[in-house]
């Protein structure tokens, strides 16, 4: 059982972390991503700029993922009573949020070029119902559902990119780009 100063310290980060993220979510990436592309350029290159974004936010999302939820979990750090249980929940549960903003924005990326538009526009729900999961995985509720959700998204995303010639490769972020969310 952990002590009431680490469950303090832990409650303290995760509401520090949580407005790091939502303040980085409230400025959103949307228009950033929506400027890096020149106005003066081609088709052509406006879609391999959309797929080069895509490629980065879907690996940054795959990275945090397979970092912070998959592995702690199949580490068995989720389990009741498990050494560093609490720690894993809430940084699973800021991965999860992270994970989230960079699908919708990768999502978003794919809309500049047909093909990954068509391959991606599928998955548009599997991501939407990851949106609320982040919150039940720092409460440790239902574990395995939630990462087999995460999981299975990530990878029906991979899959579509490699699909429409935009592969998608793990990327771990850095806790710099986890605040910027």
């Amino acid at each position: 059982m952990p002590s009431p100063v680490s469950v303090r310290r832990a409650g303290v980060s995760l509401t520090l972390c949580c407005t790091l993220l939502v303040g980085a979510t409230a400025c959103g990436s949307d228009d950033k991503d929506s400027a890096a592309t020149p106005s003066g350029t081609s088709t052509a290159e406006k879609q391999k700029f959309a797929k080069t974004r895509f490629v980065a936010n879907a690996g940054l999302a795959a990275g945090a993922t397979y970092q912070w939820i998959v592995k702690p979990f199949r580490a068995g750090k989720f389990k009741k009573g498990a050494n560093g249980r609490t720690t894993a929940l809430v940084k699973a549960g800021l991965a999860g949020a992270f994970t989230y903003n960079r699908l919708k924005a990768a999502t978003k990326n794919a809309q500049g070029d047909p093909t990954l538009a068509k391959a991606v526009a599928p998955l548009t729900a599997g991501i939407d119902s990851l949106k609320d999961l982040p919150a039940k995985l720092r409460k440790g509720e239902s574990t395995d559902s939630i990462v087999n959700s995460f999981d299975g998204v990530i990878n029906s995303v991979k899959d579509a990119g490699k699909g429409a010639g935009a592969e998608v490769k793990d990327k771990v972020p850095s806790a710099g780009e986890l605040k910027k969310g």
